[in-house]
């Protein structure tokens, strides 16, 4: 395997190289290093909002949250991803039209413009801030003790980390947005043929999709239906957990910046269809592999569990394919969302284009160095660490929405909600308040609150809007 594994890796290392040397000379501007002069196409738009996506936490999350509690996840996941493909049809049309009248050189600043109010994009720059670091820190933990495994007399699980960290700053500083574009390119098409290949393998392993089904009954008949034997896919859960997945295109900036960066209105239409199909084809091989888990690995720890099914019950070439794959996924999907926090401190800035890249770039040193101290810390939970990450930046979705939608000026009471549901949510995530809160979790009680707060404050406005003018 290890023979293969560095086949794999120098081919992998060289496209990186050629990409970013090929960002690095079409980077003329600042707005070229950042927004990869807003001219995506259509195969790369949706390999990268699907790579950015479908990460690492995918490839090793998702296997184990099936394992662990049954098809509900496909609920939780894939249906929810392909109402957000909608989502992005009807919200990327409003968002582009708004950039068209204001500019754009990140959400925050946007938003910013859109209340004519600083204090509104530095409320969505710190949500992001908070919950996108740890985040990336959960993807790069995932797949650093994934590569320990698989060579365990190398380094400890962190120095794996710092390698990741390192490639990630040198190829974001050389080429900017648009080599993290290709390198989601590589990563995705990756993910996707190593997924299926293990997949498939599982599946053939317990003797076909009905065979595997029916071993899975014998082991627990409750991973097989709603809410599944830990009792977690309520319909609460699943209800908020589908808010705040429809929600990443407003409130997750790395998703929002793919949007806006598409080449033209009818390149991010297809591009949208273009990751619904991604995300059918990427989850459902993670059910599989769940499955086969809950066959034959039902008490293992998760780190046996993924190496001994992704790795050691695999054949040799697909095991250092898997690795190749792994890395690629956090390095593109890290990158997405560290350099996503750079550009949206650059929005807010207001010093020359010169110093405002000079802090940008310190900035997105610094949030990589934070990413990777958390990953050190950080529990092995992906999947419901990455939805917490999903639920707290979705409680800026008003806020955005509010922003881009209103034909009036937006008032404060929007902000100061939006602020008061962030901090309660971070709360409960600390466990300074309940979860539960009036028999509903808080997640979904903040997201009820936050829509009616959101059409009152419309409503009121486009009143009195029209009583102005009819005076």
């Amino acid at each position: 395997m290890i023979t293969w594994f560095w086949i794999f890796g120098l081919i992998y290392l060289a496209l990186l190289v050629f990409a970013g040397i090929k960002s690095f000379r079409k980077n003329r501007s600042a707005d070229d290093f950042m927004l990869a002069g807003s001219s995506i196409g259509v195969i790369l738009g949706f390999l990268t909002y699907s790579a950015a996506l479908f990460s690492a936490f995918t490839f090793q999350g998702m296997p184990d949250f099936f394992r662990q509690h049954g098809i509900g996840a496909w609920i939780f996941l894939a249906v929810s991803d392909g109402a957000m493909v909608f989502f992005i049809l009807w919200f990327g049309f409003h968002i582009r039209k708004k950039v068209e009248q204001l500019g754009f050189k990140g959400v925050a600043g946007l938003i910013g413009k859109c209340y004519k109010n600083k204090a509104a994009g530095y409320m969505l720059f710190i949500a992001a801030f908070i919950f996108l670091i740890p985040y990336a820190a959960i993807q790069i933990r995932g797949v650093s003790i994934f590569l320990h495994a698989t060579f365990p007399d190398a380094m400890p699980f962190w120095g794996w980390s710092v390698i990741i960290i390192g490639m990630m700053l040198v190829y974001s500083e050389i080429g900017g947005l648009k080599a993290i574009v290709y390198a989601d390119a590589i990563q995705g098409l990756t993910l996707l043929i190593v997924i299926w290949i293990i997949g498939l393998s599982c599946v053939a392993f317990l003797g076909g999709i009905d065979a595997m089904f029916s071993q899975v009954e014998q082991t627990d008949k409750t991973l097989l239906s709603t809410p599944g034997p830990h009792g977690l896919f309520t319909a609460q859960f699943l209800l908020s957990s589908m808010i705040a997945i429809v929600l990443l295109p407003v409130t997750q900036p790395q998703f929002t910046t793919r949007i806006i960066v598409m080449k033209s209105q009818h390149a991010m239409h297809k591009m949208a269809v273009g990751v619904g199909t991604f995300a059918i084809l990427v989850i459902l091989p993670t059910a599989f592999i769940g499955m086969y888990g809950a066959v034959k690995y039902a008490d293992a720890a998760i780190p046996d569990f993924l190496s001994k099914a992704l790795l050691f019950d695999q054949a040799n070439i697909v095991a250092a394919l898997a690795n190749i794959g792994l890395f690629a996924a956090v390095l593109s999907t890290v990158n997405a969302q560290i350099f996503a926090l750079g550009s949206e401190l650059r929005s807010l800035l207001t010093k020359s284009e010169k110093k405002n890249m000079m802090i940008t770039k310190i900035a997105i040193f610094v949030f990589a160095l934070l990413a990777l101290g958390f990953s050190i810390i950080s529990g092995n939970q992906l999947v419901l660490l990455a939805r917490v990450s999903f639920a707290g930046t979705g409680t800026m979705g008003a806020l955005v929405l509010v922003g881009i939608l209103s034909k009036n000026k937006s008032g404060m009471e929007i902000l100061i909600a939006s602020a008061l549901a962030f901090f309660i949510f971070l709360a409960s995530v600390l466990d300074i308040i309940p979860a539960i809160l009036y028999g509903l979790r808080i997640d979904l009680l903040l997201f009820i609150c936050l829509a009616i707060v959101a059409m009152i404050s419309v409503l009121v406005r486009h009143r009195m809007n029209e009583r102005l003018v009819s005076s």
